[in-house]
């Protein structure tokens, strides 16, 4: 592993958290949003005002993602929705393909053709029935399975490799990704990391592979939860950078600001140890630091 580079993480001023989630830079609004996925309430933030907004719900957000001509794509423990922030009223497109009593939605995001794709959260975690689904606009399709914690998703520049991992096999996975069809095939380990063992303690636990989020040199940036940092890695999956975190469990990734240079960084704070909050009040908080290569612009979905 390459030294770790000195870079100033802060949050953003706002409470935190119990577990955020989904993060994406808006670039017409100029804010940043996210999910409290155990709060259940989306959250946004004006750097410019430093206005904070926030929805509530009755069940749980867990990834959302903008729409073209406006509102949002908000995928929930009960289905698929679009959400207008300005009336707050809803619309489902689908319901969910699981039984929401074991199994909800969890991290979420659009292709460039306005496709969203989002996989799914087994809670029971054994056996392995987690997925990955498509909205096409139509119907949701099961695209890909035999996961527990469907996570990590994003795609290379030239939107022909998907990314995709499963957090509890601290696995990260690569596909081929047609752009026009919106088919999968060769599905291939992108980079796996030590599993933790009994008794191991935190400090010498690198985490397992959460969200993620692709810059614009085509390098995979990963939250590892429980590992106290973010990683780079390389489009061959070498690791390049890694970036130590003033907070334990680090959930996703974002880039955001007007040059798409400050690197958003949702985190979690739910069933952490009472010494550990103490010692990391800055748990749940949204962190953000410059960084030298922008990342991608998010992709709006298509109802």
């Amino acid at each position: 592993m390459p030294a770790e580079l000195l870079f100033d993480p802060h949050p953003l001023p706002v409470a935190p958290s119990l577990l955020g989630e989904s993060p994406f830079w808006h670039p017409e609004q100029a804010a940043l949003y996210w999910c409290d996925i155990p709060g259940k309430t989306l959250n946004r933030f004006h750097p410019a005002t430093v206005a904070h907004e926030h929805w509530a719900f009755e069940t749980e957000p867990c990834s959302i993602a903008p729409l073209l001509g406006g509102g949002l794509m908000l995928a929930m423990r009960d289905g698929l929705w679009t959400f207008d922030t300005g009336s707050g009223e809803r619309s489902r497109l689908a319901r969910a393909p699981y039984d929401p009593r074991k199994e909800r939605f969890n991290d979420g995001k659009a292709d460039a053709q306005g496709r969203f794709w989002v996989g799914t959260l087994y809670e029971p975690r054994e056996p392995a029935l987690a997925a990955l689904y498509r909205w096409s606009g139509e119907h949701l399709a099961r695209v890909a399975g035999d996961v527990t914690v469907s996570n990590g998703l994003a795609w290379s520049p030239d939107g022909r490799t998907l990314y995709w991992s499963d957090t509890k096999a601290h696995t990260v996975y690569a596909l081929d990704f047609d752009p026009a069809s919106g088919e999968l095939s060769r599905q291939r380990v992108f980079a796996s990391f030590p599993l933790k063992q009994a008794g191991q303690d935190l400090v010498s636990y690198g985490g397992r592979p959460d969200g993620a989020a692709v810059d614009s040199e085509g390098c995979y940036w990963v939250a590892m939860f429980e590992g106290q940092r973010l990683l780079r890695l390389a489009p061959d999956g070498t690791p390049l950078q890694e970036v130590a975190l003033p907070v334990r469990c680090a959930t996703m990734p974002c880039f955001g600001g007007d040059d798409l240079r400050t690197l958003y960084v949702t985190t979690s704070r739910e069933n952490r140890p009472a010494e550990e909050l103490r010692r990391q009040p800055w748990a749940g908080c949204v962190l953000q630091m410059r960084v030298e290569v922008p990342g991608l612009p998010v992709h709006f979905a298509q109802a």
